[in-house]
């Protein structure tokens, strides 16, 4: 018989796999696509400080992503 643990050992060990698998694509996609440096995507830099807001990247992330799992998850 399993022990108390089991199933959340399962299911943390799953989304370990998961994690991993992530950012083994995400380092791919990488050196394939320039996500981080679109156009309109905010940079402003002067002496030691820079700020950098991925605008675009974002909603283009954020419309993929809503196509993507509603295909999946779709009933």
């Amino acid at each position: 018989m399993a022990g108390p643990f089991y199933s959340l050992g399962k299911m943390v060990l799953l989304g370990g796999l998961f994690l991993v698998l992530l950012g083994l694509i995400m380092l791919a996609a990488g050196k394939f696509f320039s996500l981080g440096r679109l156009p309109g995507d905010i940079f402003f830099q002067k002496g030691n400080f820079s700020f950098y807001f991925p605008l675009v990247t974002s909603i283009i992330l954020s419309i993929v992503l809503t196509v993507v799992l509603n295909i999946i998850f779709r009933r």
